[in-house]
């Protein structure tokens, strides 16, 4: 089975950046898949983005909701969708399809409290 297929009608994610010391930090997150790409949407200024912007190399698994781990780590890389408008509605609109009515609340409290999101892309490593 190709990696992708552990992450199929699952509704979470752990995102294991590293931070500059080298320490790993899982984080559990809610993510969409688009074919053989998975997908996060986060706040942009958030210490994973950040963690990604400086060191684009991951770790992935499959969790549950409080982040504990239901399939193997794989190695992935994680770079951000930047000035992508057709990107950002595909992953909107996957994101309204899985999530529903969480989503929508989640994104008038976060635009309520003037942040913006980023799109992280996340492609499995050879």
């Amino acid at each position: 089975m190709k990696p992708i297929g552990q992450f199929a009608g699952q509704k979470y994610l752990n995102l294991e950046t590293l931070r500059r010391s080298g320490q790993a930090m899982p984080t559990p997150v809610w993510f969409v898949q688009d074919g053989e790409t998975l997908y996060v949407r986060t706040v942009a200024e958030s210490g994973k983005v950040k963690r990604a912007r400086n060191n684009p190399r991951v770790r992935i698994a499959v969790c549950g909701r409080e982040g504990q781990l239901l399939g193997d780590w794989l190695p992935a890389t994680a770079g951000e969708v930047r000035d992508d408008p057709a990107v950002e509605a595909r992953v909107d609109a996957l994101l309204d399809a899985k999530y529903g009515e969480l989503k929508r609340q989640m994104a008038a409290r976060t635009a309520s409290q003037g942040l913006k999101y980023t799109i992280l892309e996340i492609a499995f490593d050879e």
